[in-house]
């Protein structure tokens, strides 16, 4: 089973500053989400309203259809994991695992299985991990949770390079075995594309760009050439480079067949734009209306 998201004109307030502002989003269920956004943009605050840990000042959260505030039946089976876990540190690891069984899915063999093959201590206390090791502890009980939601907040920070590796191909093999609703919030795009099927950005509190990993995929090109001939294809530059005579500009839509026939007939190189580029380049806080 997976649960859906909608949420409809949401605002979340701290204070008198919009954490989040009139925001409309859909989640299909089912589906692995790429959730994207700058240090402050309100990637956390907006996990926390689908995961009921805050209410929103204004509008609404659905989880699954219903309203997931204070409806314990589905909050039950919504798991959201945070960068380095919310957990008891004077507490085993072994001790910090069984807590999940206060889940009705939580699968204790699978997660013993895990910290088994991470190389997690289960005799050791949560306050003597290397952060590497928490963050990947709280891996542990987000994957075992085997909830219809499940969301992942930075939880890859602290993990070296092949652990977050391993992680991913655990989680897709999770997910294949038990299809439901995944949400990746992240800052290395790059890794994690090819696990993504639609990616959300958020963006000083608001959904900016929301579609498949195709679309983003084919939304940029860079083109690179001769200034005047770059400048006389009149296109909007997310961002420009110049070194003497040849500039380089990056764009944020597709080239139709008539603007790429006009590139190569005037020396104009145009290449693919990576996913976390774009994302730099729409997020960009000096660019007007990012």
């Amino acid at each position: 089973m997976s649960f859906s998201v909608n949420l409809r004109n949401v605002t979340l307030k701290y204070g008198a500053e919009d954490a989040l502002a009139d925001v409309d989003l859909d989640l299909e269920a089912g589906k692995i989400y790429g959730l994207l956004g700058r240090n402050g943009a309100g990637k956390t605050s907006l996990l926390s309203l689908i995961a009921a840990f805050r209410r929103p000042t204004a509008g609404d959260v659905l989880v699954g259809g219903e309203p997931v505030w204070e409806n314990a039946p589905v909050v039950s089976r919504v798991a959201l994991i945070r960068e380095g876990g919310d957990f008891d540190d004077t507490e085993s690891v072994k001790a910090t695992i069984e807590t999940g069984q206060i889940r009705p899915s939580f699968d204790m063999a699978y997660a013993l299985k895990l910290a088994d093959q991470f190389e997690v201590p289960l005799k050791k206390r949560v306050s003597a991990l290397s952060r590497g090791k928490r963050s990947v502890l709280a891996a542990i009980c987000g994957l075992a949770a085997r909830a219809e939601l499940t969301m992942f907040d930075e939880v890859h920070l602290g993990m070296d390079a092949p652990t977050r590796d391993a992680f991913y191909k655990e989680l897709l093999a999770e997910y294949m075995d038990r299809p439901h609703t995944v949400v990746l919030s992240t800052h290395l795009i790059d890794e994690v594309a090819n696990y993504l099927e639609e990616v959300v950005i958020v963006d000083r509190g608001r959904i900016l760009r929301h579609a498949d990993i195709e679309a983003f995929q084919g939304m940029g090109a860079t083109l690179t050439g001769p200034a005047d001939a770059v400048d006389a294809l009149g296109l909007a530059a997310l961002a420009e480079q110049r070194l003497g005579g040849t500039k380089s500009i990056t764009v944020a839509d597709a080239l139709d067949a008539g603007t790429r026939q006009r590139a190569a007939a005037a020396g104009i190189e145009v290449g693919p734009v990576g996913l976390q580029d774009l994302f730099i380049h729409l997020t960009d806080p000096n660019r007007t209306g990012a």
